[in-house]
């Protein structure tokens, strides 16, 4: 049965803090054209494979990949809280593939999911649970990282279970490009952070808006040019846009986890959202990307690009 393919960068300053309303329009047009080539496709299963930052993952026990059989989103920048429609059937069928093909995968009954799973789903299609879905987490913000291949092994023993469900599958890649938001880092954390860190699940309404509200200030500064975060590098998205349209897996995931960081700042490790959705179409065979948006958004803190891909 058809795979098809759509990535897309993720911000939860979308609609909070936005850039010039040109700029907007124009991304909104772009994701306008990924909406419709996913209606489309007509999907009857969405496989998504998305970071978290500290909302449903945390310390206290951090798998590298994780499927979700049920999931439930926390509402985090004002999306839509509540269960997702999430095709428990398929996600274990999924799951049990990819511990055969020798991928350490966990397998979560409860998977909690922030906006960097949610968002896309919203701009793909009317609401959360318009079509089922398989959640796939992938660790990218909590160190210690595995190396960037696994992303790639990962999303090829997903793609190779898809052929076997008998459906027409969407497979979305969530995060990235280059970008650098505060994100807290153990190493670096005082007592109380590292404490939220671990335990820090399920914040109250006053310490959501308190985390969410410093965000969007530090958007404001880098955006201003200000405050200690690595720039945008226009340069390094077009490289990981041109490898992964070529089936370069090799010029990005190859490389050390150091060179993400220096590159295109911390959380360009999300781009292992990508590498291993990618992977998930190449199992199919060759692909042709038929759209690719691109641009530096400052005020998103984002290298923000939308791929839109179909087997040939």
């Amino acid at each position: 049965m058809p795979v098809a393919l759509c990535t897309t960068s993720h911000s939860p300053l979308v609609g909070l803090h936005d850039p010039e309303p040109e700029v907007r329009a124009e991304v909104d047009a772009a994701l306008g054209r990924a909406r419709a080539f996913a209606a489309d496709f007509e999907p009857d299963l969405v496989v998504t494979f998305a970071p978290d930052h500290f909302n449903g993952f945390l310390y206290d026990l951090m798998p590298p990949f994780c499927i979700g059989a049920a999931a439930t989103s926390v509402g985090d920048y004002g999306l839509p809280p509540g269960p997702l429609n999430v095709d428990r059937d398929a996600a274990h069928a999924i799951a049990g593939h990819v511990l055969a093909a020798g991928i350490d995968i966990a397998v979560s009954e409860d998977m909690h999911v922030d906006h960097g799973l949610v968002q896309p789903l919203t701009f793909l299609f009317p609401d959360l649970k318009a079509v089922p879905v398989v959640p796939v987490f992938v660790n990218c913000v909590a160190y210690p990282l595995g190396p960037a291949i696994r992303a790639r092994l990962l999303g090829d023993a997903v793609g190779n279970a898809l052929r076997g469900l008998g459906r027409r599958v969407l497979v979305v890649g969530s995060g990235g490009l280059s970008h650098d938001p505060p994100v807290p880092r153990l190493a670096e954390a005082t007592p109380e952070v590292a404490e939220k860190l671990t335990h820090g699940r399920n914040p109250s309404h006053e310490q959501r808006a308190q985390r969410e509200s410093g965000t969007i200030a530090a958007a404001r500064e880098f955006a201003a040019g200000r405050g200690p975060y690595h720039p945008l590098n226009p340069e390094w998205d077009a490289l990981v846009l041109r490898s992964l349209a070529a089936g370069d897996f090799a010029a990005v995931d190859e490389q050390p986890n150091g060179w993400f960081v220096e590159q295109a700042g911390h959380s360009a490790h999300e781009v292992r959202t990508w590498i291993a959705a990618y992977a998930a179409l190449a199992a199919q065979g060759p692909y042709n990307v038929l759209s690719t948006y691109y641009r530096a958004i400052p005020e998103w803190f984002a290298g923000f690009a939308t791929t839109t891909v179909v087997s040939v």
